[in-house]
Order: structure tokens, then C-alpha cells, then sequence
């Protein structure tokens, strides 16, 4: 008899969950509790409470959380102008530690003693689900049914539905879908089929937020963005909630082909995956933050911020959101954000976004000093001769001593 009498499942009422319920039930004979979260995947949530119920699932949970996502989670990442590997915005990584920190708190709740995932053992999600999942809960046990049981095809779940009538949409699931797809608030990713083939160009019916830039508006169009510590609070003078804000903004970004990226990246586990991502409202705000950063930030904060966002993004990346050393990190991130107050003007074209204006109380750009007219004595540029000389003599003094420089 298992140890284990309740598990928390992250069930999102798909095959594969719906799978991993049952057999929760069968291995383990326990109870399960299901968990699902909305944070804008665009589907709708609710079905899942009528597949759990007619499995026998007496405690489901069914929580919106897009405004904490976006709030609590996106917003964060990018105030350190987050990517990965100079591209990827991070949107299936950043979406990780709010679903584990929701099954601890669901497992607290209901005195589960187990909590348990659909990821697989080839991925990097089982690696951010259990990582948070023991950083907020050290006693934790996480069950990860890929790494156990033998159903290890589309064929031997769909026979396993079949053999215990788990309530599967039967036509949805049996038409296998080129691509494997995981959509939040922040982005769409798209995995498999042909993009196994890195030479292979994506299918141009595969994009489902964003036109072709091919296919935009001839003409441009213009947004103001206003932000605060940081954040984008409003556009165009509309104040909006953080999850509003970024639906409008892969709205806006969708139209005019914003924010496609075809990309190789180095999994954590140690393997290359191909990936295709949209992320039309995210790359629309990294380009508006980094303006606003422009005016508002010194040089030397700035570039201390750029020096460690590579080590902050794969902390999101390889599942260390919870780990003092991100937390310390974000700390000081925030710490860079208290003047970073104004107003940015974006031209959006044709997969282009483009800053044409940037305005901020906080501003340091003194146009009297950087002006090439008459600065009327702001600037004595007799100063920068002893700048350069001090700046040069490491180097005067090992060319004097023969040191070859190229």
C-alpha cells in the first residue's frame, strides 16, 4: 500500500492529465486533488471541472490567474530586460513558478502529502515545477508520472483513455497535431513535427497570434506607453491593470506582425531544442523599457543591470525563480526601477517596433550639455584632453614597454 493517500495534480483536462489522474488512482490508490490555472492560454478553463468530476474528483480547483502572472511574475522579469541566449523572452520558463507555488499552497490546504505534474523527463519544466515545489515545501513528494510508467506514446494513452473511459474529447485527441504548443499571457511556443528539422522553415498556418509582416497594415501605427518603476500602467492615457495591458499589447502586436522568433536553444537538461515562440506584447515592452531606461538611468546602473541579466535569465530559464540568489538579484533590479517613470512613443510596422520618443520628470538627458550648438559654458571640452591621457596611460606604458597589441 503507497505511502502516499493525496496528490495535488497540475491538470490542465487535456489527454495527457486526464491520463495522469487515472493512473494516480490505480498506482498510488489515492485521492486526487486537481488543480488548473488560467493564465491566459486562451482556451477556456472551465471543461476541466466536469472531466475531473466524472473521474471521481471530489476537490477541484479552477483559479484565474492572470493579473498575478502578469503582476508578480512577467513584470519582474522584465524590468532586468530578460532574454535568454540573446532571444528567447522566456515564456513558457516565467509561467513555472507561479503553478508550483500554487500546488504547495492547494497540497497545504487539503493536506495532500504529494504533488505531481505532466511534464516529461526530457524537458525542463519537471525541472521548474520540482524545484520550486521543494523550495517552497522541502518535504514535498513530486511525482512525475513520464519518469515512471510505460505509456510512453500518443497510441498507449489514447488506449489507456479508452480501456478506463477517462472523458477525452476523442476527436480533438485523436487528430495529432503537428506541433507541441504551450500558451500563456505572455507567449505561444511550438515544438516538434517539422520543426524538429532546424533547416525546416516554419508553416506559415502554424502562427496563431501573430499576420505574417508580409500581411500587416501598410501604415503604421503609433502607441504611447506610460510607465511606472518600471512598469507599463497605461496606454495611449488609459490606465489598465498589468494582465490588461499586456492582452492589449499582443493585441496591437498580433496586427502588425510583431514578435515571431525561430530559435535553437540549450535546454538545461543538456540537449538543443528548435523552437518557434510569439511573444508580440513582450517584445513590444522590452523595446519600450529599455527606452525608458535610456533617459532615466545612469550609465553605470544601467550597464551593471546588463552585465547580469544573463545570469538572472537562466535562473528563470533552468527554475531557480525561488532561489535566494534570483531574489537577491530582483532586489536590486527593483532598486534601478524607482526613477524609471514616463513616457515612451512606439511606431509599430510591419514586424517592426520602432522608438520614436521617449519623455520622463526623471529624465538625466540634459540637452544643454549633449547639445552640438553653443552649450553657453555647460561642458568645458578642455576636460575630456586629462580624461583621454589618464584613460591611455596603461596602455602608453606596455606599448613603451614593447607589448604587442595585435
Amino acid at each position: 500500500m503507497s505511502d502516499i493517500k493525496k496528490v495535488v495534480l497540475a491538470y490542465s483536462g487535456g489527454l495527457d492529465t486526464s491520463v495522469i489522474a487515472k493512473w494516480l488512482q490505480q498506482t498510488y490508490g489515492c485521492e486526487v486533488v486537481t488543480f488548473t490555472a488560467d493564465i491566459g492560454q486562451g482556451e477556456e478553463v472551465e471543461p476541466a471541472r466536469a472531466k475531473a468530476e466524472a473521474m471521481g474528483i471530489k476537490e477541484i480547483y479552477i483559479e484565474d490567474l492572470r493579473e498575478e502572472f502578469v503582476r508578480d511574475y512577467v513584470f519582474p522579469m522584465f524590468r532586468a530586460n530578460t532574454i535568454y541566449e540573446g532571444e528567447y523572452l522566456l515564456g513558457t520558463s516565467i509561467a513555472r513558478p507561479l503553478i508550483a507555488k500554487r500546488l504547495v499552497e492547494i497540497a497545504e490546504a487539503t493536506g495532500a502529502d504529494a504533488v505531481s505534474h505532466g511534464a516529461t523527463g526530457k524537458g525542463n519544466d519537471q525541472v521548474r515545477f520540482e524545484l520550486g515545489a521543494y523550495a517552497l515545501k522541502p518535504g514535498v513528494k513530486v511525482i512525475a508520472p513520464w519518469r515512471e510508467w510505460d505509456l510512453n506514446s500518443r497510441e498507449k494513452l489514447m488506449a489507456f483513455a479508452a480501456e478506463h473511459d477517462i472523458p477525452v474529447d476523442f476527436k480533438k485527441a485523436g487528430t495529432k497535431s503537428p506541433y507541441s504548443m504551450d500558451a500563456n499571457l505572455l507567449h505561444i511556443s511550438y515544438e516538434g513535427g517539422i520543426l524538429e528539422d532546424p533547416w525546416a522553415e516554419a508553416e506559415e498556418e502554424m502562427w496563431r497570434w501573430t499576420v505574417s509582416p508580409e500581411k500587416a497594415p501598410d501604415e503604421a501605427e503609433y502607441i504611447d506607453l506610460a510607465f511606472e518603476k518600471g512598469d507599463i500602467v497605461a496606454i495611449n492615457g488609459e490606465a489598465m491593470s498589468p494582465a490588461t495591458v499586456l492582452t492589449e499589447l499582443n493585441r496591437l502586436g498580433g496586427k502588425h506582425g510583431v514578435g515571431r522568433l525561430d530559435i535553437v536553444e540549450n535546454r538545461y537538461v543538456g540537449m538543443k531544442s528548435r523552437g518557434c515562440y510569439e511573444t508580440p506584447g513582450g517584445t513590444i515592452m522590452l523595446r519600450a523599457h529599455r527606452a525608458i531606461e535610456s533617459i532615466t538611468l545612469d550609465r553605470e546602473s544601467a550597464h551593471l543591470k546588463d552585465s547580469l541579466m544573463p545570469r538572472y535569465a537562466e535562473l528563470i530559464y533552468n527554475g531557480y525563480w525561488w532561489s535566494p540568489e534570483r531574489l537577491a538579484l530582483q532586489k536590486l533590479i527593483d532598486e534601478t526601477q524607482q526613477n524609471a517613470n514616463g513616457e515612451v512613443r512606439i511606431k509599430l510596422y510591419k514586424g517592426n517596433v520602432i522608438v520614436v520618443g521617449r519623455r520622463s520628470e526623471d529624465s538625466l538627458f540634459d540637452a544643454s550639455i549633449a547639445t552640438f550648438d553653443d552649450d553657453a559654458g555647460a561642458y568645458d571640452q578642455k576636460d575630456a584632453e586629462g580624461f583621454i591621457k589618464l584613460n591611455a596611460l596603461r596602455l602608453r606604458i606596455a606599448a613603451r614597454a614593447g607589448r604587442k597589441m595585435k
